[in-house]
């Protein structure tokens, strides 16, 4: 009993930031670009929806990517190479390539895994009710593709006050003048 108790302490402890996945893969797999990914995506630029089949994600997008963005799942804590990253920059959507997070607005919250205060723009993601795992969360999504990012809590730095704890897994990098570039390309 003692021990049944321990573990459902240690699984809430765990899991009060955000979901904890049983996944064992250290290998990302996510490039813009798609060498990485089983196909090439069908748009890497421009704001437009992204909407396809499950069968059709699962055929483009490596295992793990897939795994976080279609199945909602969550990569293990301090296992994301963006987690103590500190290049400036654009974070994207490994899914889709849409653009969510810049740089400067990311922070260390010593949660283990890639922490930011604010979105790249108000139409970049999506909140949606999470109650799952028997916790009230608020879930990101991306803005374009809707694959699951991570959660967001009201613990974060000013000036917001927002946390968004999102899954490096599903994130892509470019340092800040090729993103920018790109950013205002798919403005127009």
């Amino acid at each position: 009993m003692k021990i049944s108790l321990i573990w459902i302490f240690v699984f809430a402890l765990g899991s009060m930031n955000c979901s904890y996945s049983q996944q064992t893969s250290k290998k990302e797999k996510t490039n813009m670009e798609g060498k990485d990914h089983k196909q090439p995506l069908p748009v890497k630029e421009g704001t437009e929806k992204v909407e396809l089949p499950d069968s059709a994600w699962k055929k483009m997008l490596s295992p793990e990517v897939y795994y976080i963005a279609r199945q909602k799942g969550t990569e293990r804590p301090w296992t994301s190479k963006y987690e103590k990253f500190e290049e400036k920059g654009t974070y994207y959507c490994a899914a889709c390539g849409n653009a969510l997070f810049k740089s400067d607005t990311k922070f260390e919250s010593g949660c283990g895994w890639p922490s930011f205060y604010e979105p790249i723009s108000k139409k970049s993601i999506i909140n949606t009710p999470d109650n799952s795992h028997g916790m009230s969360r608020i879930e990101v999504q991306c803005g374009r593709c809707e694959a699951h990012l991570g959660h967001v809590f009201e613990d974060g730095p000013p000036p917001t006050g927002l946390r968004y704890c999102i899954n490096g897994v599903i994130l892509d990098f470019e340092k800040a003048k090729d993103a920018e570039k790109k950013y205002e390309k798919g403005k127009m």
